[in-house]
């Protein structure tokens, strides 16, 4: 049954005449938001938005040239608000549109409580997708990327945000990778660069290597698409791994106060990986083959030891290698195994050898333990993890399990663990036991033993023998950061046949990319660099001998690993940063998309704790600096979906005049009349499902676009765009401003609480008429009050500010529907309304605040944040009765304050409902049993909240 949620408050609470939020049950389904239930809007709308975006930019834009030119803000405390940088690919989108919404809406909330926020921004601009388009059109990289940012400014700048453009900083620029070169040489200095040769990944297609986290579980790159080859190649990493347990433990420091979102931090402690086990040696019988005298297997669970039925090795383990050399049918099977996908569960058991459990050399332990065992070559074990070994436990693993019963589904599965003693409680048929639990008899002489407290006592058994150690693993590897392509930073090292690897002088830096014209027009793939004579060929900074230089970039992760610092002095020459500017650091608020959870967080959290344990940040000290974090907090936003309408007879996406939208509710096919299907799916051009957020606001406006962008959903949700119900924002701003028209000649008392505290004392001596003034005053300044309470939350969650703009359309609802308020309470309610609404709706702000205070130059200059003045535990509204039907029948009555004015349909039923189980009475007789009220289906009230009835 559906449950009608209210809020239950203390008895005291009732008495104090609270007036109830509407805000408990607006989500309910039974709920609908008062403007979502009107038709179309039956009037043009009079306020131009889009003419007020142009007009208020315009002043933004003199007022910042003051401002640069010394003016003083007076504002001291600092506030450092970030989205994520965007990548420069040619046009804004919903997605970018969303993330710099929420960021500009919060830095603006904290720009009127007073503080000094930076909101920078700049391009994420070097990378292969700017390459291979350069590529594709015949053109430099660099014309490329500098054309686009021109046209993603100016869209910004459309959407009203308050961007400090003095700090635009590009990666692309040679002041910026300057300072990258110079981090990476700070690096190499302290021995966190260096050059290995190792098994990489090579996309086919880029020509380039990839790091771990850029491919995915299928093999496949994460830029191109291409099955990645793996290769040996020598190149530069960053150890990133000297750092994993101070990234670690600063998790924890992270989740207080919910200050990075739970499922982030999951995913940071996952591919960290840490993990406590053991190395055991299995004995092998290799006939005529020298590959040594046992496989090494890490494994977290030593206590399943007796239950190994099988080995399983990587393809790059030496023993398979070498076994390989002359096994013809091996090799052909090696040779297929990169098209194989990881979790793939065909194997090759190697016929010349086998393995000893070591537990085998125990007179005490089972017969089926001392038998040898079968080894096979898995596409599932990694190369790069443990020893590239994996001991099989059907019984208690999954994917064991599923290995064992397609290779020896005849052979029983061993169990050597149970859920107790008594074995039968344990389901085995068909599942694998993997959970903790009790050894048993397969276990031999630890039978009964706790499977924790047995795996112990066998590592230490099998150490003594000198076939065990305990060991700790990591699942994070270096960071490779080797790229084999032009458009990125240049690894400033030379390579001299006499001295080695040379750092460039740092007074030769930067090291600029040169001009391959040639090759951009020839469309070739593959580092340009490498054919690029003048870059490569130069002298040895320590001997003068001929030289070459390093022709590989740096990938692009390095350059959003510190772009967040730069941003605090973009335009500082000698150092990353200056000193001054390093005391805006760490970041307070930093916002982006949840994609970005595990690489662009985990190497920025690296850098920032190397660059905490330098000069550059001198607030932290030796001791200090492990624990230092980039961002404070984090905010990540959900993906924004588009309306996708689907042919339902072949799955085809329509595009948009495909598809018949004559009834808005039944979407059909154009061609054939027949139903279309309505999906909401990730915005793409080939389900033809994209909005341009640039047209949307040339024909809204930004700040209605803005509104409706926040209220369709909670701002870690998926976003389903709906651009019809943009109306009802835009209805809401008409309703406003035509209050705030009214209302602009108007004075306002310098303390509603204190006027309205004094008139509170000589309510008995009043006339009807002033005592339902001071009433109705009361009841629009209780609400008031609670709005600036309930929106504050809400901005300072971020995650709510969705519900922001509920509470502003409920507000000016009972700014509307107060005919019986007094002007002065009136005009301090719509102060105190445009005010809330700054943040979201800037420009719309502002026009309304030129009318009620002609003299501001503009709402964030002169203007701040309301704040409560504790009217709501002082001021009390008159009562009447309310009568309590269920079903038809009076239950009884309880006595609530008069609805505030303007409140009609689902807005009254909501604020009646709380009203009610705000009282004593309320919560005692109608929250139990057959008169339960939260568990009606519906409620229908009367207007005036003097009856409600309730349908269960």
């Amino acid at each position: 049954m559906l449950m009608l949620q209210a809020r239950h408050t203390s008895a005291q609470a009732a008495r104090a005449f609270r007036l109830p939020s509407v805000s408990i049950l607006r989500h309910h389904p039974l709920v609908r938001s008062a403007t979502s239930s009107r038709g179309p809007s039956q009037r043009r709308f009079a306020v131009d938005l889009v003419s007020i975006d142009s007009k208020w930019r315009q002043v933004w834009e003199t007022n910042r040239k003051n401002a640069e030119e010394g003016a003083d803000t007076g504002k001291k405390q600092h506030k450092y608000v970030l989205p994520m940088f965007p990548y420069p690919s040619g046009t804004l989108h919903l997605g970018h549109l969303r993330v710099y919404t929420i960021a500009d809406v919060t830095a603006r909330y904290h720009s009127l409580k007073g503080n000094d926020v930076l909101l920078p921004m700049g391009w994420d601009a070097f990378g292969l997708p700017a390459e291979n388009a350069a590529l594709e059109r015949g053109v430099a990289p660099a014309g490329w990327t500098q054309s686009n940012i021109v046209k993603l400014k100016e869209q910004l700048e459309l959407m009203n945000g308050s961007w400090d453009w003095k700090n635009e900083l590009s990666t692309c620029d040679p002041e910026f990778y300057k300072h990258t070169q110079k981090l990476f040489l700070m690096l190499y200095e302290r021995g966190l660069a260096y050059q290995a040769e190792a098994e990489v990944n090579y996309d086919p297609v880029d020509k380039t290597v990839l790091a771990n986290e850029q491919v995915d579980a299928n093999g496949y790159s994460w830029r191109s698409g291409a099955k990645v080859e793996k290769k040996l190649l020598k190149q530069w990493f960053l150890k990133i791994s000297e750092f994993r347990e101070d990234l670690l433990r600063e998790l924890d420091t992270l989740a207080k106060d919910d200050a990075w979102p739970e499922h982030v931090l999951v995913q940071q402690r996952n591919w960290l990986g840490k993990s406590t086990g053991a190395m055991i040696k299995f004995p092998i019988m290799a006939h005529g083959h020298d590959v040594g005298s046992a496989i090494e297997v890490y494994t977290t669970r030593p206590d399943t030891l007796f239950g190994v039925q099988y080995i399983a090795l990587s393809a790059s383990h030496p023993a398979v290698v070498k076994l390989a050399e002359t096994d013809a049918e091996l090799q052909a099977f090696l040779d297929t195994m990169p098209g194989l996908p990881p979790d793939s569960k065909v194997g090759y058991m190697l016929p010349q050898m086998r393995a000893i459990n070591p537990l085998a050399f125990n007179d005490k332990t089972p017969d089926a333990t001392k038998a040898s065992i079968p080894v096979y070559v898995a596409p599932y074990v990694l190369g790069d993890y443990g020893e590239g070994a994996v001991m099989g436990v059907p019984g208690h693993d999954t994917r064991d399990f599923a290995f064992w019963k397609t290779h020896q589904n005849d052979e029983p599965v061993r169990y050597v663990i149970a859920a107790s003693e008594d074995e039968s409680t344990t389901v085995l048929d068909n599942e694998p036991f993997v959970d903790h639990g009790v050894m048993t008899e397969n276990s031999g002489l630890f039978k009964g033993k706790t499977s924790k407290e047995g795996g112990e006592v066998m590592v230490r058994m099998l150490e003594a023998a000198e076939l065990a150690k305990g060991v700790e693993k990591w699942r994070l590897r270096d960071w490779l950061i080797s790229r084999q392509r032009y458009w990125g930073a240049p690894i400033p090292i030379i390579h001299c046949d006499s001295c080695g690897a040379v750092p460039v002088p740092e007074s030769q830096l930067p090291i600029e990319l040169p001009a391959v014209d040639q090759h951009w027009e020839a469309g070739k793939a593959g580092n340009a660099l490498e054919s690029s004579p003048d870059f490569v060929n130069v002298p040895c900074p320590k001997c003068g001998s001929p030289a070459k230089r390093d022709t590989d970039t740096m990938d692009t992760f390095v350059d959003s690993s510190w772009y967040y610092a730069r941003f605090t002095d973009p335009k500082h020459a000698n150092e990353l940063f200056s000193s001054e500017a390093a005391e805006k650091l760490p970041v307070d608020i930093y916002i982006g998309g949840v994609e970005h959870a595990i690489l662009h967080l985990l190497y920025a959290r690296f850098i920032y704790k190397f660059l905490a344990s330098t000069h550059l940040l001198p607030q932290y000290t030796a001791e200090t600096a492990p624990s230092a974090e980039p961002f404070k907090r984090l905010i990540t936003q959900g993906m924004v979906h588009g309306k996708t309408y689907v042919d339902p007879t072949n799955g085809k996406f329509l595009k948009p005049n495909e598809v018949d939208l004559s009834d808005p509710s039944q979407p059909k096919v154009a061609s054939s009349g027949a139903p279309a299907e309505l999906r909401y799916e990730k915005m793409s051009k080939s389900k033809h499902n994209g909005v341009d957020p640039t047209d949307f606001i040339s024909k809204h406006g930004a700040d209605a676009t803005r509104a409706h962008m926040l209220f369709q959903a909670p701002v870690a949700d998926v976003l389903n765009w709906d651009d019809v119900k943009v109306q009802g924002v835009t209805r809401w701003l008409q309703r406003l401003h035509d209050q705030v028209e009214k209302l602009a000649n108007t004075e306002m008392v310098a303390s509603v609480k204190e006027d309205l505290v004094a008139r509170q004392t000589s309510v008995a001596s009043m006339s009807k008429e002033d005592a339902d003034r001071f009433n109705a005053d009361v009841l629009l300044w209780r609400e008031t009050q609670r709005v600036i309470e309930a929106v504050t939350r809400s901005y300072e969650k971020i995650y709510s500010l969705n519900v922001v703009v509920s509470d502003l359309m409920t507000l000016t609802n009972a700014l509307t529907g107060a005919k019986a308020a007094s002007v002065s309470v009136k005009r301090a309610t719509a102060d105190a309304l445009v005010r809330l609404m700054a943040p979201i709706t800037p420009a719309f702000a502002e026009e309304c605040w030129a009318l009620l205070s002609p003299k501001s130059a503009s709402i964030f200059q002169d203007g701040s944040f309301p704040v409560t003045d504790d009217s709501l535990s002082i001021l009390k509204p008159q009562e009447q009765k309310c009568m309590i039907q269920i079903n038809g029948k009076v239950r009884g009555g309880v006595m609530i304050p008069p609805a505030p004015g303007g409140l009609e349909g689902d807005d009254l039923k909501n604020w009646m409902v709380e009203a009610i189980l705000a009282t004593e009475e309320g919560e005692a007789r109608f929250t139990k049993g057959p008169f339960d009220i939260r568990q009606a289906k519906r409620a229908i009230p009367v207007k005036g909240g003097k009856l409600i009835n309730f349908v269960l």
